[in-house]
């Protein structure tokens, strides 16, 4: 089990855009944030048997030769479930990440604490913060605030790397909302996880304002 104040920075690639439309994952990577810096890092590709279309293929460089002496997917599944317990689950467009989190969980028989329902989104936060940014996919983001890449664009773990340092970005954006005294100092004291899944559904104008009524400050 983890510290209660990890947050599990979490990326897949798939075959497609949906479980529900019979889409599979073939790679997964969790990159563990504590204390404002990266302490841990999972990845792994994994065999479930589904095809890779050649246009993923050539988006991702995950070959349908490489899945094959992959492990198997619930394998994989329940590896990244053990790695990530306790913490707080993040994704860039999170939505996306957590369908595929959570069937591919079910699939693997993990336990059910292991699929929670609440994923913090840096998509949601940073269309929140940052609305002067060009756009705010993940590449975009990451050359706007001159974070370096981590690897090959599309691969998990240099994506679940590169949404890592954005979450430090936004951490650090929150705390400069807050009324003063309502920000720790990260290193000892990081924001809580539920504030930042609460901002992430608040107004563009109310973000402060939101802030200080979840830390029980404000109106």
């Amino acid at each position: 089990m983890n510290p209660p104040d990890t947050i599990a920075v979490i990326d897949f690639e798939t075959t497609g855009i949906s479980p529900t439309q019979g889409a599979r994952a073939t790679e997964v990577a969790a990159v563990l944030v504590q204390g404002g810096r990266i302490v841990n890092r999972y990845q792994s590709l994994m065999h479930s048997g589904a095809w890779v279309p050649p246009f993923i293929e050539q988006l991702t460089g995950i070959s349908n030769r490489m899945l094959a002496d992959a492990p198997p997917a619930a394998q994989v599944m329940r590896e990244v479930a053990a790695f990530t317990a306790g913490c707080g689950l993040v994704a860039h467009n999170a939505a996306f990440d957590r369908q595929f989190w959570q069937h591919e969980l079910a699939l693997a028989q993990a336990p059910a604490d292991a699929a929670p329902a609440d994923f913090a989104c840096t998509l949601l936060l940073a269309r929140r913060l940052y609305p002067q940014a060009p756009n705010h996919q993940l590449g975009t983001l990451a050359r706007w605030h001159r974070i370096a890449p981590a690897g090959r664009a599309h691969r998990a773990l240099a994506d679940a790397e590169v949404t890592a340092q954005l979450w430090l970005h936004i951490d650090r954006d929150v705390r400069a909302l807050l009324p003063a005294g309502l920000a720790a100092d990260p290193a000892s004291a990081p924001l809580p996880f539920g504030l930042l899944c609460a901002l992430q559904r608040a107004p563009r104008t109310g973000l402060a304002r939101a802030a200080s009524r979840y830390l029980g400050r404000g109106a």
